[in-house]
């Protein structure tokens, strides 16, 4: 990135920030990079909390959702293993209304035709069994898993209940001081021109520590420590124009700006 200035007045900036001077936009960008860099000192704090106590209340959303969706099976097992009795209760009654029926028969014919009945009506008998078996190893599994996700549950809970705990003690601890923070950031921002701010904001997201304006330090940058020329450091004492490092991009000052800044 060449070190031409970043920010020039737009056109439609009226007469008192076009008369803002490059130090006075210095000083306001680097006490806003102060303050946000609080901001971010108090976010690190809480660290992956936040992330983990979303993580268990979705967790914890999806196991209720199974846990539902096993009830669900259950009762529609139960259901069904009710009508195969349903069936062997029929069923039973059909053959001892044919084996009653066989004993005032007329011919052969009408018994084998009676037998078949029974032979039937016990074939129903079997199948009904045999899918009462089925559904009953499938229901005995499905609370099986039930009782699992609702241990499961119940300990995911206890776990976001001390993490929930942990981030609000620290919520509660920063919660004043951020708000203040934010607040002061609000009004620097208010002090410096929308195509600066962009700049500032662009550089920051991508600057992985979060810093967009940094300090020389001992002839480097202080965010990448890169060597700066000595021509740069001249214009970067000049306070006539915005310098970027021409390695990493971001907005540099001097000693004299960081003082200024942080009176």
């Amino acid at each position: 990135m060449d070190n031409k200035p970043i920010s020039k007045p737009q056109g439609n900036q009226t007469e008192e920030a076009v008369e803002v001077s490059v130090e006075q936009k210095l000083m306001h960008l680097y006490r806003l990079q102060l303050v946000e860099s609080q901001i971010d000192k108090i976010r690190i704090v809480r660290g992956e909390l936040p992330l983990e106590v979303q993580d268990l209340e979705d967790e914890i959303a999806g196991l209720e959702t199974r846990i539902d969706n096993y009830i669900q099976e259950t009762a529609v097992l139960e259901k069904r293993i009710q009508e195969k009795k349903n069936v062997i209760v029929d069923a039973e009654a059909l053959i001892k209304k044919y084996e009653e029926q066989q004993m005032n028969v007329r011919n052969n014919r009408e018994y084998d035709s009676l037998s078949k009945e029974i032979e039937f009506q016990g074939l129903e008998i079997q199948l009904a069994k045999k899918r009462i078996n089925e559904y009953t190893a499938e229901l005995t599994r499905l609370k099986e898993e039930i009782e699992k996700a609702q241990k499961l549950v119940g300990e995911k809970r206890n776990e976001l209940e001390i993490k929930r705990n942990e981030l609000d003690d620290i919520i509660r601890e920063t919660e004043k001081e951020e708000k203040e923070l934010i607040q002061k950031a609000e009004e620097s921002k208010k002090l410096i021109e929308d195509r600066l701010l962009t700049a500032y904001t662009r550089i920051r997201k991508n600057a992985r520590n979060g810093l967009a304006v940094v300090m020389v330090e001992r002839d480097a940058c202080g965010g990448c420590y890169n060597k700066i020329p000595p021509q740069h450091q001249l214009d970067i004492k000049m306070h006539k124009k915005i310098i970027v490092c021409e390695y990493c991009g971001r907005i540099l000052v001097d000693k004299e700006i960081a003082e200024l800044a942080t009176q």
